[in-house]
């Protein structure tokens, strides 16, 4: 992250800059919420699978068609049936607790019913990541006053300009934040519906 250099007098630097990294944040945070599985089937499971395949190691994404035709069920057409022995290894060793069914041109995976212990694992596994989240925020709102103080030092902006962009900081770190409670608020609803 490269953090621009201040002038007297302008804020939208500092506020570009931490809104970008900010948004880098939540946008790891909402990729990462998508591989939680919830109640229902979601090809977004299946974003962390890689397979073993033409000498080298692919997202299964990019060797197959993904799909969920109804609550419990993911289906995956590959679009190279040379590639269902690797794929189907694949599933079986990654820690989706999913065993693949191969009828020979389509893998199908049944999603078990969650049991209530299950659904708090998952809630747990979520304020993880929410912890992990606000960390990644908080780096970038320490990573900015850092580059403030520092011009502050260099007497390039006055120490009151220097306070002014501490508390827009600090604005924007709890904007982001807000998001964050947001995005676990809506999963965690998700998570333990039944």
């Amino acid at each position: 992250m490269i953090i621009p250099s201040f002038t007297e007098g302008d804020t939208k630097k500092l506020e570009t800059s931490l809104k970008a990294a900010m948004d880098t944040c939540i946008k790891h945070y909402e990729r990462e919420l998508a591989t939680i599985r919830t109640g229902r089937a979601s090809v977004d499971v299946l974003d962390s699978v890689r397979v073993e395949v033409y000498g080298q190691v692919m997202p299964l994404r990019d060797l197959a068609t993904l799909a969920a035709p109804d609550a419990r069920l993911l289906t995956i057409q590959p679009w190279d049936k040379g590639t269902l022995a690797a794929i189907e290894k694949a599933i079986t060793i990654s820690d989706l607790g999913m065993t693949p069914l191969n009828d020979g041109t389509i893998i199908r995976l049944q999603l078990p019913l969650m049991s209530g212990d299950r659904r708090e694992e998952l809630v747990k596994v979520l304020h993880k990541k929410e912890e992990e989240a606000r960390i990644q925020v908080r780096n970038a709102r320490r990573d900015h006053l850092n580059a403030v103080k520092d011009a502050e030092k260099k007497k390039e902006i006055s120490e009151d300009f220097s306070k002014r962009l501490a508390d827009l900081t600090q604005k924007i770190t709890d904007q982001f934040m807000v998001v964050i409670d947001e995005h676990t608020a809506k999963k965690e609803a998700a998570l333990r519906q039944v």
